[in-house]
């Protein structure tokens, strides 16, 4: 989801009940954040998954993606911070 489309939806939740209202605000913070957790899949992990996986786009595909760019590229994946 972009930006401008969680605005919306927590414009709308606000106007709602105050469980909604909560739910609004908590999507108001990840938006201010700085480490936003919208972030796009990088180019290289984009395509070692679509190398690795049959079907994309697909659950499994951009999920493995997320993590490959949460952890660095795909040069990282698999290895072990632990020692």
């Amino acid at each position: 989801m972009g930006k401008q489309k969680l605005k919306k939806i927590s414009k709308e939740l606000k106007k709602a009940s105050k469980l909604h209202a909560g739910q609004a605000k908590k999507i108001d913070k990840m938006l201010e954040s700085t480490s936003s957790p919208l972030k796009k899949i990088s180019a290289g992990c984009k395509a070692a998954a679509k190398r690795k996986f049959k079907v994309w786009p697909s659950a499994y595909a951009s999920g493995w993606g997320v993590r490959c760019t949460r952890a660095g590229g795909p040069g990282k994946m698999g290895k072990s911070k632990k020692k």
